[in-house]
């Protein structure tokens, strides 16, 4: 047939474009058909058949539109974005409009490179975020003056939140269970505050900061410059604060410690706040990487992420994540802390911007925006209005009640102080003219004064907010780091050579079970970009957002009917705080009903280790359950300890399908036993991609989850972040999610916003829009298809740990590598790093069980990616084999000695294999290598030689 007589029998139709499913599910029909007669299987719904406890399926379809065309999808989000009103924002309050660079925003915010990579826990190919999230480290111990900082936390509150508790657990001569917080804390920080105290036993005192002397407290907190702008005697209230026997921390600006003294000078303990106006969108709150530094005395106790300076078996230096990183699955309810995320990619763009920048350019920036602030503030005075007298780029002061709307008509917003006073806070972006404006606006429309003469006057002498005696002294930004790399040229190289030393989904499959690195869209991750979403305050007038209110509304309406909850909250803003968010609404609905005595959670054996370790910030007692042989929760175990429990049981957290990887039959009856005994439960969302289409967390009898919206919906992980953790209620406990308005009233708050991370919520909604309904459920099918399909390839290789009905798999399996080490000596972690050499990232390693792989390949993957994974790990076994058969000296083979780098192949060749089959195992790998930039990293020598700067240029030189 020619093409004329095609195109004339073709329907219209069948001439659309492609379904996006076809686009986001790797393996085609004929594919999928392959994979199903490798099982005995005729179609995909004969395996959910198998496997899915028909007691648990949903009845039905999910009640979601068919999947739209991404040209449609994306022309009706356009459409709702423009019913924001992106006014310019004066409201500071810890948010700033910022100008990204374009070499940065480019090359990094949209570049899948970076941003969907996985977490470094596998350093040797991880080296090039870790060296941005050092450069982030050295800029934040810079400015600060203190010792130590971590690879950032989630936002300023939650970051306050971990002083408060770093505070108790450090501060080891106070008996005292008061925390002072000073009420110039920003509110939404104070909010958070209240939150975690309450749970946490600590009495929280909210008093002015001159007050600190008054109270005995175990630790205080202080803002500089305060929430209204003025900038307090920083160093008498530590010193006041020192002396009674409490631990400080203080909130700061970090282009305000371009001018002002440190607080690490100043003698604070820990310094934490926010990093987004380093060039990271508002985006209606977030992502934004919050920072943490603190004294050295302090480094084995600092929450969150640590990049540290280690060296590799060739004694090259080598980045890898410090050994607290990850002690909440190690410790688990014994855990400072249940973070088991950070803002990596938020860290980066800032740390990039500073190196962008360099100190010259930010201490201008620093000087111009304090000037003009000085200029509004000469110009108030002239016109008879009074701010405070010490700021940096904050004003606060009293103006008629018509001072909002006059603002509003210009495009501006003000901020609305608690105390009816009015905020102005300039940035960046503040021009002369927008001076000129702000002085009519408050002053009135016959106000002319002149920016020309008012800068004059302050040449001439006139005082501004920072005195003398406030200013820095000290040079900070002295690495060769932010002093190189000025010209765009140099910049976007030096980009790029830390990009080709990552390794993300750009390369290959990452096969992380319970991690779920699934395809994040081009056309998904498009909008985070548009100014109507990104440069948008979190406290702008909700008429100004009425985009967003859209856009959270009809996702409240998807993920409800995806799970059959019947309430949302977006608030939290990663998988831990949507944890911690979960059990903060179970236990305010029993205090409600008069049952505060209960605190008892059970946890079963095989839970993720953030699970105890969020329950125990919750102040609750964890009681773990066994699991028995099949990996399953022991119903007997549970039935005894929930007795025993009896009136106190509080709620048990299961994960579903297991952490195993199985469908468990008994998770109803667990369900069904606990709220026997009064208790509610909760079901951790990190396996939904499990279940969407086919099962409903409400069908199984949970009560709350959380889901990993950086899992199942496509946000991507950023190397480490961002994420966001929405959790779904039932009805009951619907009152009592996490509260946070724009008014500034809040109860249970449990992030800085309403809303978390709302910047990137509209990723989530465009791949629900995209995949539809129907789209949605197969994307669960052929994940279920994937998994069981290397499980099935590999059972000849390696024992499948646990299997479900009909000896199957969920959408992950776990290899147990346990009974090959004893035989031959090789561990999970050869078979990780030697994985590299063939072109993969490792499977997680050693969770939830010791001397194991997890493996999760999502829809994502092509049929040919998922056999190039299986042809790798059958190679890999068979070289396991040659060990143990003494072919190779268990000291000198290919597992042990990987993974192997450029570096290997021009030195003295001792080993008993070629380099080809060292750096080139498969005919793939030959066709387009991946190579680690070092060698395997010496964890144990990072660990007791902690480190966490910038290494000196001499350190890369042999």
């Amino acid at each position: 047939m020619n093409a004329k007589s095609s195109l004339a029998n073709a329907t219209l139709a069948q001439m659309n474009d492609r379904p996006f499913s076809d686009r986001h599910i790797g393996p085609n029909a004929d594919d999928q058909s392959a994979m199903l007669a490798t099982l005995g299987l005729s179609s995909v719904n004969e395996l959910v058949d198998q496997i899915i406890p028909g007691s648990i399926r949903m009845p039905g379809e999910l009640a979601l539109d068919p999947g739209r065309a991404e040209h449609e999808a994306l022309a009706e989000l356009r459409g709702m974005a423009q019913r924001n009103q992106v006014f310019r924002s004066y409201i500071g309050q810890g948010y700033y409009p910022t100008r990204i660079p374009s070499v940065i925003k480019r090359n990094v915010l949209e570049n899948p490179a970076w941003y969907t990579a996985y977490t470094p826990y596998q350093p040797e190919i991880s080296q090039g975020r870790m060296e941005s999230l050092v450069n982030f480290q050295q800029m934040v111990m810079d400015l600060t003056g203190l010792d130590l900082a971590n690879a950032s936390l989630l936002d300023e509150a939650t970051a306050a939140a971990e002083a408060m508790a770093l505070c108790r657990r450090a501060n080891r001569k106070s008996k005292s269970n008061v925390f002072f917080a000073a009420e110039e804390l920003h509110p939404q920080t104070l909010d958070v505050l209240r939150t975690r105290a309450d749970y946490m036993g600590i009495e929280l005192v909210v008093a002015p900061a001159e007050s600190v002397g008054e109270h005995e407290a175990f630790g205080a907190a202080f803002q500089y410059p305060a929430t209204d702008g003025s900038i307090p005697d920083l160093e008498k209230l530590i010193s006041t604060a020192s002396d009674q026997g409490a631990m400080t921390a203080v909130a700061s600006d970090l282009l305000a410690l371009m001018m002002l003294r440190s607080p690490g000078e100043l003698g604070a303990d820990m310094v934490l706040g926010s990093a987004q106006r380093f060039g990271v969108p508002m985006g209606y709150g977030g992502p934004h990487a919050a920072f943490f530094a603190t004294r050295d005395s302090l480094k084995r106790q600092v929450p969150g992420r640590i990049i540290g300076v280690s060296k590799d078996n060739r004694d090259q230096p080598a980045f890898r994540m410090a050994m607290q990183t990850r002690e909440q699955h190690i410790r688990r309810e014994k855990a400072t802390s249940n973070i088991c995320t950070a803002q990596a990619l938020l860290a980066n763009l800032a740390a990039f911007y500073a190196v962008y920048h360099g100190p010259e350019g930010l201490r201008n920036q620093a000087e111009r925006v304090h000037r003009l602030t000085a200029i509004l503030a000469e110009g108030l005075r002239a016109g008879g209005v009074e701010p405070q007298e010490r700021y940096f780029d904050t004003l606060s002061f009293r103006a008629d009640e018509g001072v909002h709307d006059r603002a509003h008509a210009e495009g501006c917003n003000l901020r609305i102080l608690g105390d009816g006073r009015t905020g102005i806070s300039l940035d960046e972006t503040a021009t002369e003219e927008d001076v000129e404006c702000l002085l009519r606006i408050v002053l009135g429309s016959d106000s002319h004064q002149s920016v020309a003469e008012l800068d004059e006057r302050i040449a001439n002498g006139a005082e501004t907010g920072i005195t003398d005696a406030m200013r820095r002294r000290d040079a900070v930004l002295t690495h060769p780091v932010f002093n190189r790399y000025h010209s765009e040229t140099e910049l976007l190289r030096y980009i790029r050579r830390l990009e080709n030393r990552d390794f993300s989904l750009v390369h290959g499959m990452i096969p992380l079970g319970s991690c779920t690195m699934k395809l994040n869209a081009a056309a998904q991750m498009e909008p985070i970009s548009w100014p109507e979403f990104a440069e948008i305050h979190p406290f702008a007038p909700r008429e100004q957002t009425q985009g967003y209110q859209q856009l959270l509304k009809e996702l409240d309406e998807q993920l409800r009917e995806i799970t059959g909850y019947d309430a949302f909250s977006l608030q939290p803003n990663s998988g831990a705080q949507g944890e911690y968010a979960g059990l903060l609404a179970i236990r305010r609905y029993q205090e409600a009903k008069g049952e505060t005595h209960r605190n008892v959670c059970l946890i079963p054996a095989s839970a993720h280790g953030t699970n105890p370790a969020s329950a125990a910030m919750m102040g609750m007692k964890v009681v773990i359950v066994d699991c028995d042989d099949e990996g399953n929760v022991d119903l007997e175990d549970l039935r005894a300890k929930a007795e025993k429990a009896g009136d106190h049981l509080s709620a048990c957290m299961i994960t579903y399908p297991s952490t195993h990887g199985v469908y468990e039959e008994g998770a109803p009856e667990i369900c069904r036993i606990v709220h026997e005994h009064g208790g509610q439960v909760y079901m951790d969302g990190a396996n939904l991609n499990a279940q969407v289409g086919l099962v409903q967390p409400t069908l199984v009898g949970s009560d709350v989850s959380h889901l990993n919206l950086h899992k199942t919906f496509a946000i991507p992980h950023g190397g480490g972040g961002p994420g966001m953790g929405p959790i779904g209620v039932r009805e009951h406990l619907a009152p009592y999610l996490p509260g946070h308005n724009e008014s500034g009233v809040a109860e249970g708050a449990v992030a800085s916003t309403p809303f978390g991370s709302a910047g990137i919520l509209p990723i989530t909604w465009m791949y629900n829009r995209l995949l539809g309904r129907d789209g949605l459920r197969h994307s669960t099918e052929v994940a279920i298809l994937g998994a069981n399909y290397i499980a099935n390839s590999l059972k000849n290789d390696y024992d499948v740990l646990y299997k479900g009905r009909h000896d199957r798999v969920a959408h992950e399996c776990i290899l147990d590598l346990r009974p090959l080490k004893e035989w031959s000596g090789i561990t999970e972690e050869d078979v990780a790093k030697r994985l590299m050499d063939y072109g993969f990232h490792a499977p997680t390693m050693s969770f939830p069980v010791p001397g194991t792989l997890m493996i999760e390949p999502t829809e994502s993957e092509s049929i040919e990616e998922l056999d190039r994974f299986i042809e790798a790990m059958k190679g890999i076994r068979r070289e396991i084999d040659r060990v143990a058969n003494g072919e190779w000296p268990a000291d000198n083979n290919p597992l042990v000695k990987a993974p192997h780098t450029q570096s290997d192949l021009v030195d003295e060749w001792d080993r008993p294999y070629s380099r080809d089959l060292a750096v080139f195992p498969s005919q793939a790998v030959r066709d387009g290598k991946f190579w680690p930039t070092v060698n395997r990293v010496d964890n144990v020598y990072g660990d007791r030689n902690l480190i966490c700067s910038c290494p000196s240029p001499e350190a890369y030189r042999d």
